[in-house]
């Protein structure tokens, strides 16, 4: 029997071929890192793994939603077989990567580039993410100088007339783009349809990235290495996996080249450690503790969860707090247990040249903080300055030796724990006094001050003798808005509430140096928003990006 079936009309209008449509104004770098090729590469990563990244955000929120609704989360059952399975292992470091006892981390700007160069670390993280502000010109010329740091060419001289020059010897750069829930809004990906959508930030720094550095970066002797920032789960880091696949077989690289760094720093991540490194085995050489952002993640989780889920001022947070130090043993574990490298996180303190005595307390700080990570077992660690390199050098000189780490400490003492790592009541937060006056005040002031400077293109800010970035600037936020929304009650008594924090708000803004082109105005408009709206957003930076950030031609 014949079958007749309508006939299809023809398609009319023109065959589109999916691409990038670069709509922000040109910017020094522009030229040499935005080619027609690198374009059309990291449109092809948005042809193959847009739809995909979508998908993993819109589940991400759905997972907050049940956590938000009394879900717990936990250990995944579906995947239990993985983590009982003891025989894979990761690739481990790659070349350049195998001793990272110290590893210094910071913008690209030019000043930064050649710092951290010359600082003496054996990695310097190399960061688009929470130590940059994402202004276009940051973003290409972030690009423009690593490509010109990687050929030996970051030299400069400043309009003072000092002169930067880079010594021989030059830590192993590994780069941190944007995390998947960011958009370069500069970048449109036009799709086949004609519809256009804000560019994942995420592909287009990892992408314009590899595309100018694997090659030359291979024959340096050493590799394209990236750290994978505010990943949520184990899908996550299966999709950087498949881009990795994608962008080895495009670029004509051996499979497992790419060598990626996870930073577990949300409390999903943490409970799915093994399976993140088990995503990404051929191309994993380990964790960091992200300590700053893993805070942020448990209030912004649990903020709505009731009194015992509320942490005390931001300073008693520290990592010998019960569920801070369950998250850094678990991962020094799971790490090791594995064949990967653990590398611990970035202590705030920053030195003060001018002023010897804050200096020496900020050196032992630093030291203490990095003698409980080498007696954890960490491979290395991190530090925002290069005064303390050789401080935290000393202490891994002396836990390692000449080994290049100490994967071979297993810590069998350690079990997953689910109980333990929850265990948020155990920082203190519903004690008596454990919420301050001065604690209050001076989030608000950090968050304030902090913008302020993003606002103004700068991402990472001394302030009050720490560095203060994009993760710690969430923390004061977003413990401002659980204060609020919890009622929670000062060491002097005083009821936390919206119109008493606008008050400090005020007062702190009152008192804040000023001049006819500062940006404090709008940032305290920000932090308001984000400390004290109804809706929480996700991320501070977003609803900043948006409004303040974005230029189009």
């Amino acid at each position: 029997m014949t079958v007749l079936t309508p006939a299809r009309a023809p398609l009319t209008g023109p065959v589109i071929q999916p691409h990038l449509d670069v709509v922000g104004p040109p910017v020094p770098g522009t030229a040499e890192i935005l080619t027609p090729e690198a374009l059309d590469f990291v449109a092809d990563l948005h042809t193959v793994f847009g739809t995909r990244r979508t998908l993993l955000l819109r589940e991400r929120q759905l997972r907050r939603d049940r956590i938000a609704n009394g879900a717990d989360p936990g250990f995944l059952p579906l995947t239990a077989g993985i983590r009982a399975d003891r025989s894979w292992r990761v690739a481990g470091p790659g070349p350049g990567l195998e001793d990272r006892r110290v590893e210094i981390t910071g913008p690209c700007d030019r000043k930064t580039t050649v710092n951290a160069l010359n600082s003496g670390a054996r990695v310097w993280l190399a960061d688009l993410e929470d130590a940059t502000s994402p202004t276009w010109e940051n973003v290409v010329g972030a690009q423009h100088r690593l490509f010109d740091a990687i050929r030996g060419d970051a030299d400069f001289t400043s309009p003072e007339g000092k002169e930067y020059r880079v010594g021989e010897q030059t830590p192993t750069i590994v780069f941190r783009p944007r995390g998947w829930h960011l958009a370069e809004k500069h970048v449109e990906h036009v799709d086949r349809a004609g519809q256009r959508y804000g560019a994942s930030a995420s592909l287009v720094d990892a992408g314009l990235y590899l595309f100018h550095n694997a090659h030359a970066l291979i024959d340096s002797g050493r590799g394209p290495y990236l750290y994978l920032p505010k990943i949520e789960s184990h899908l996550e880091a299966r999709l950087w996996d498949d881009v990795f696949r994608f962008t080895e077989a495009y670029l004509g690289l051996r499979h497992g080249t790419i060598r990626a760094t996870v930073l577990i720093e949300t409390i999903t991540a943490a409970f799915e450690m093994e399976e993140i490194l088990y995503e990404l085995r051929d191309h994993c050489a380990g964790l960091n503790a992200g300590r700053w952002d893993y805070i942020f993640s448990i209030v912004k989780t649990f903020r709505s969860r009731g009194r015992r889920w509320v942490l005390p001022d931001r300073s008693r947070v520290t990592m010998t707090v019960p569920f801070m130090q369950a998250y850094a043993d678990l991962l020094v574990a799971t790490c090791h247990r594995r064949g990967a490298q653990a590398i611990g996180g970035m202590s705030a303190f920053v030195p003060n040249r001018r002023d010897p005595e804050a200096n020496e307390r900020a050196f032992a700080q630093v030291r203490a903080d990095k003698q409980r990570e080498a007696g954890q077992g960490f491979d290395g660690t991190w530090v925002a300055h290069p005064d303390l390199v050789p401080v935290a050098r000393e202490v891994f000189d002396a836990t390692l030796g000449d080994r290049p780490d100490q994967r071979d400490v297993q810590r069998p003492d350690v079990t997953p724990d689910a109980a333990a790592l929850l265990d948020v009541a155990s920082a203190g937060g519903t004690e008596p006094g454990a919420v301050t006056d001065a604690g209050l005040r001076t989030n608000l002031s950090v968050a304030v001050r902090y913008l302020e400077a993003w606002l103004r293109g700068t991402g990472a800010v001394a302030i009050d003798g720490l560095m203060e970035d994009a993760a710690t600037a969430e923390i004061s936020r977003s413990q401002v808005w659980q204060w609020v929304h919890h009622g929670v009650v000062t060491d002097a008594g005083t009821t936390i509430t919206a119109e008493h924090v606008r008050s400090v708000l005020a007062d702190v803004l009152a008192g804040l140096p000023r001049t006819a082109d500062d940006r404090f105005d709008d940032a305290a408009a920000l932090v308001e928003e984000v400390a004290l709206g109804d809706d929480f957003p996700t991320f501070l930076t977003v609803p900043a990006y948006a409004q303040h950030l974005v230029v189009r031609r």
